[in-house]
């Protein structure tokens, strides 16, 4: 083989492994990690956010509530989203092919699907959780729930709860810490076990 023949050739390898090499750094880079999840959480709490759980009218896909605002299901919702998974998609998707398993007609009387509202609305994440992550058991022991997990709770007066476990652990060390939203805006607090668990779910990975 001629010089110029070899150089070709040796250029084309570099070439074929560069790409293939950007590529699987690419893929990488973009993977979701509870790691991605959690710092998108705690990026929330710097934030000055009012608590306002009104119903708004907002685009779709990729929608979102105006910033300055929001609820504890925004708090998963814009997580995920700066890890490029659109819960308002996905969720509509899924309720749009399998509505009836859904709790939107028991629930709020709804007979079909409203891209402004059911991913915003913790009973519905809850089965998309379920269907589409894992559904992990539910206990006392703050060892049992790992960074980057989705749990929910129920409030006084039956109100639906959600937040993300981060990495972080409480005082004595007994239990991880979470971010949520339960009023005063996204908030990283000591507060697992303050309302009974209604759910445990890990979703992305």
């Amino acid at each position: 083989m001629s010089k110029q023949g070899i150089f070709n050739v040796r250029t084309f390898l570099f070439v074929l492994l560069f790409g293939v090499s950007h590529h699987l750094y690419a893929a990488q880079a973009s993977q979701p990690t509870p790691e991605k999840l959690i710092a998108a959480a705690l990026s929330q709490t710097t934030q000055n956010v009012r608590y306002d759980g009104r119903y708004f009218k907002i685009p779709y896909p990729n929608g979102d509530i105006p910033p300055h605002v929001g609820v504890c299901t925004d708090v998963v919702i814009r997580a995920y989203r700066a890890m490029n998974i659109d819960l308002q998609q996905l969720v509509h998707e899924d309720m749009r092919n399998h509505f009836a398993l859904y709790p939107a007609k028991r629930n709020w009387n709804q007979t079909k699907t409203d891209t402004n509202i059911d991913h915003r609305r913790v009973p519905n994440l809850q089965t998309f959780f379920m269907r589409h992550g894992k559904s992990l058991s539910v206990s006392q022991e703050g060892n049992d729930y790992s960074a980057g997990d989705l749990v929910t709770w129920m409030l006084p007066g039956n109100l639906p709860h959600i937040g993300i476990i981060t990495d972080k652990k409480s005082t004595d060390g007994l239990r991880p810490l979470v971010v949520h939203n339960i009023g005063a805006g996204p908030q990283h607090e000591d507060m697992l076990f303050d309302y009974p668990i209604t759910g445990h779910y890990r979703y992305g990975w």
